[in-house]
């Protein structure tokens, strides 16, 4: 056994993915098979939340083959894997079990392509049926976003980032994973009057919208009061240094943005509970219901699919308050 392959099999090296360790029934293979499963997280998968599900998803289904006395990866068979599905469909929900199940699919398939498996014994394993015609997402009416940012302390800097970040999430349906990787120079002039945001959004894809007018004026008021215009390949959204109203030179993490995003939302008394992904979906459904295309609503979210802006399409949600608002037999 090499050196290297002990330090993977006696001191279960952490990786990469999200804390996963490589587990006994892949060390057990040898270094190729421990090295490729780490590879497959770090070289295969790019986005950092995939890549922290996947591993989380992945060690829990060989953490059960241990427990049915399945030691190594060769000796995992379909049937083992239907069982496991089956078995999180008692435990957990239904998008879980499929992207658990996705996981452990392509993770397999990496291996097959590595030559550590001859087979990938989840293919043939159907996954739970799933269809979702309407997102979970909280939306807020627009009157509530307005509170929101109105209700913010802009007399100091971090009251007009928190201004400046708010309304990027609103005004271009960004994910809050592409608002906080952000540099200073994505936000830029294109033309003589018109300024642009650049955002990187999942799988390396790289959008850019020009900003609202009202986004333009966050920005630069933010940036302007913030003196970080010159520093164009730092961070635009930074953390604030304690409670002394000055900004540090780190980014903000999306868990920075989440606890912000409920501070702001008390303050300005909103009851719903709300979190990042709230804004995108409060910006496509006030764009459609302003006269907005769902083709435009798709191609400003980075939407692969119409379907999956038709998700954050929350009109329908005013038409059955209304009709449940009216009592046909009477008081």
């Amino acid at each position: 056994m090499s050196q290297s392959q002990e330090i993977l099999v006696h001191r279960r090296q952490e990786t990469p993915a999200g804390g996963l360790i490589v587990p006994l029934a892949v060390s057990r293979m040898g270094e190729k098979a421990a090295h490729r499963f780490i590879e497959f997280f770090t070289a295969n998968i790019r986005n950092r939340n995939t890549r922290r599900a996947y591993g989380r998803a992945v060690n829990e289904f060989l953490t059960w083959c241990e427990a049915q006395r399945l030691h190594d990866l060769i000796s995992v068979q379909p049937i083992h894997v239907a069982a496991y599905v089956e078995l999180l469909q008692k435990t957990k929900s239904r998008p879980t079990a499929k992207q658990n199940l996705a996981a452990i699919r392509m993770l397999f398939d990496w291996l097959v392509v590595g030559q550590v498996v001859p087979v990938n014994p989840a293919t043939s394993v159907r996954g739970p049926k799933h269809v979702v015609k309407r997102g979970k997402t909280p939306v807020l009416p627009a009157g509530e976003v307005r509170r929101i940012l109105d209700r913010i302390d802009t007399s100091h800097v971090v009251g007009l980032r928190d201004r400046a970040l708010i309304g990027l999430l609103v005004y271009t349906f960004g994910r809050v994973g592409a608002a906080v990787t952000m540099r200073v120079e994505d936000y830029y002039p294109q033309g003589e009057k018109r300024w642009w945001v650049r955002l990187h959004e999942k799988g390396g894809k790289r959008h850019e919208m020009p900003a609202h007018h009202n986004l333009e004026a966050y920005l630069d008021e933010y940036i302007r009061a913030a003196g970080i215009g010159n520093d164009k390949k730092g961070p635009l959204f930074r953390t604030a240094a304690g409670k002394t109203r000055t900004l540090t030179d780190r980014a903000m993490s999306q868990a920075d943005v989440f606890r912000m995003i409920k501070r702001r939302a008390k303050e300005a008394r909103i009851a719903t509970p709300i979190n990042c992904h709230t804004f995108r979906a409060t910006g496509i459904t006030t764009y459609l219901q302003n006269g907005g295309t769902l083709e435009n609503a798709q191609a400003m979210a980075a939407h692969a699919s119409p379907r999956t802006t038709a998700l954050y399409d929350r009109r329908g949600d005013e038409i059955s308050l209304l009709l449940f608002g009216k009592n046909p037999i009477g008081d």
